[in-house]
């Protein structure tokens, strides 16, 4: 298994530049409404961030928010106000994008160096289902953002145990 030194590395000797990476991030940080009142995960995540714009990666990140439920009303669970604190802190614009289309295109304006972090994971029911070909489907869809040059980091700790599309699959 290669390390993020070893992807630097590569990175770093890649006249293209601009290389795809998708990180799985543990940004499931407390909420008071849509103030965050610990940011701790958020600047964990930043080394690791920040070492892939610094080698030029456009970076595409996942992560969850709660336990939202299928179907009902998930605005609470928005990664929207963690997409803002993750843009100061890195000094960057961080869009957030919605799943399919709207992540699709998002990547693909995605200039080197930069961030697009993807609306709550959790809100396609695919990711925690317990069908394996429903976690595999979304698994797909989330490494074909990246295309056929693209890398996976794991990067959030809080969430490896899970048998989930975004970590297991």
């Amino acid at each position: 298994m290669k390390t993020l030194d070893d992807l630097i590395a590569e990175l770093d000797g890649d006249p293209a530049k601009g290389r795809c990476v998708f990180v799985r991030a543990d940004l499931n940080v407390p909420l008071d409404g849509t103030t965050i009142t610990d940011d701790g995960r958020i600047r964990a995540s930043l080394p690791t961030l920040q070492r892939l714009r610094d080698a030029h990666a456009r970076v595409v990140v996942a992560a969850h928010l709660g336990r939202p439920k299928a179907g009902a009303d998930n605005s609470k669970y928005s990664l929207a106000p963690v997409a803002a604190r993750l843009g100061s802190l890195l000094g960057t614009d961080v869009h957030l994008a919605q799943h399919g289309d709207e992540a699709k295109a998002a990547v693909e304006r995605l200039p080197s160096r930069g961030v697009v972090l993807l609306e709550n994971i959790r809100f396609d029911p695919r990711e925690t289902s317990k069908d394996d070909s429903e976690r595999a489907a979304l698994a797909r869809e989330l490494a074909m953002l990246t295309g056929t040059q693209g890398v996976f980091v794991s990067d959030g700790f809080g969430v490896v145990h899970r048998k989930q599309a975004s970590v297991y699959d």
